[in-house]
């Protein structure tokens, strides 16, 4: 009917037919004006500059630096501008057979070695003498062969002192050979990157105290090693002894000003071998007196050896508390055999101190009025004795007693816990003006 009606008015006037043509072009320019539009051409957004990948440099310098410039102070930075010199003060190197018998000497300083070889000096009272001819033996009368000193060497210790009251174990014999082996290696690393120097043993007979002029990086310190005991006196002229009496001291006092006068330096450190009771943790009043002398005399750091057991070290600072001097009163034991079977029991009883000692860095800088210390790590060593009985020195720290426990070794862990937390009682104090 539609198509009839549509028929019908087109054949009378032909309009419709008009009007659908119309109708079907502007379809078709509809349809091609919308997929113009889906197939526009979209014009690129204007070049962007970016900046170029950060150098080498500018990433150094914003790991070492805060964005306002200023530097990040590390403890490995902390001195790079300034005149400095670190170094490390020691206790006793003994030789008892447990700590020869095995061999293996380098072993015994592994996991002390990177702590050493950071400090320009290293300083360790060696308490025997050390003579090829004579064969290794123990208390009471001590000898190792060089090779037995030489895994210290290589550990990183390069200051020693030759002087204790075991110096004259093996009689004139065992000293000069202990005295010509250091001469030969002191003369052998002369001019390296770590000098050995060594103090306390004449050549002849009564010849004037023995010194060494230690240089690193522009400083001079001057060092002197003297023992105030002796188990056998008999060869005493050969050894830097100083018996510990009142004229003998005012002699010596005199004899280190003198010496400080002739030998201008940065540093005199003086090492004694006292005479104090050993064992003992407590301090001698007058010990404490004397060597407060030596301060006044011109001496910067008195380090005193023999007791076996570690004491507390003290910063004596300036008239304007800047800490310039230290005494380190005992730092007991570094490596021996003394305590060869721990009493686990009893952490606590006197004997167990033997087994442990202090090691302390110290970094000395330089200002317009001397030299003073400006920092001081110390830490605390302890005699291990590991399953095939090897005598070894050990950071007595958490993580170490932690690796004990995680290796389910029995005893150790718990008894070493309460060693720290006993020698964590044992520090430092400052003397305020």
């Amino acid at each position: 009917m539609l198509t009839n009606t549509l028929y019908k008015k087109a054949k009378t006037g032909g309009h419709l037919w008009r009007h659908l043509s119309l109708c079907a072009a502007a379809g078709i320019i509809l349809f091609l004006l919308v997929s113009c539009k889906t197939t526009e051409v979209v014009e690129p957004d204007p070049i962007r500059f970016y900046p170029p990948p950060p150098t080498q440099e500018e990433l150094e310098y914003k790991a070492t630096h805060f964005n306002d410039g200023t530097k990040i102070v590390t403890k490995e930075t902390a001195f790079d501008d300034s005149d400095s010199l670190l170094m490390t003060f020691a206790g006793d190197i003994m030789a008892h057979t447990p700590n020869w018998s095995k061999g293996r000497f380098d072993e015994i300083y592994a996991a002390i070695k990177p702590y050493l070889i950071e400090s320009d000096f290293v300083f360790a009272n060696l308490e025997t003498p050390v003579a090829d001819s004579i064969e290794y033996a123990t208390y009471p009368a001590f000898n190792v062969h060089h090779e037995y000193a030489e895994a210290a060497i290589s550990a990183g210790f390069n200051v020693f002192s030759l002087t204790n009251n075991h110096t004259n174990d093996r009689g004139l014999k065992g000293i000069n050979e202990t005295r010509e082996w250091f001469k030969k290696k002191v003369s052998e690393t002369a001019g390296s990157d770590r000098p050995v120097y060594a103090c306390g043993l004449k050549e002849k007979s009564n010849d004037p105290l023995t010194y060494q002029i230690l240089e690193k990086n522009g400083w001079t310190i001057l060092y002197v090693a003297i023992t105030e005991i002796l188990n056998n006196p008999s060869n005493s002229p050969y050894i830097d002894y100083v018996e510990p009496y009142k004229k003998q001291r005012e002699q010596f006092i005199s004899t280190l000003k003198k010496m400080k006068e002739e030998h201008p330096a940065d540093l005199f450190i003086l090492s004694i071998h006292c005479a104090e009771p050993e064992y003992i943790l407590t301090v001698q009043k007058t010990q404490k007196e004397f060597y407060f002398q030596l301060l006044d005399a011109g001496v910067d750091v008195v380090w005193v050896n023999h007791p076996h057991v570690p004491k507390y070290w003290e910063l004596v600072p300036d008239t304007e508390n800047t800490a310039r001097k230290m005494i380190f009163y005992s730092m007991g034991n570094t490596i021996s055999a003394q305590r060869t079977k721990p009493n686990w029991s009893k952490p606590s009883d006197g004997h167990e101190y033997t087994g442990e000692g202090n090691m302390i860095q110290v970094r000395f800088t330089k200002d317009e009025d001397g030299v003073k210390v400006s920092w001081i790590n110390p830490m605390t060593l302890t005699t291990y004795i590991e399953s095939d009985r090897m005598y070894v020195i050990k950071l007595l720290d958490d993580d170490f007693i932690q690796s004990l426990y995680s290796e389910g070794v029995k005893n150790w862990p718990k008894y070493l816990t309460e060693r720290k937390k006993l020698m964590e009682q044992i520090t430092g104090t400052v003397t305020w003006q």
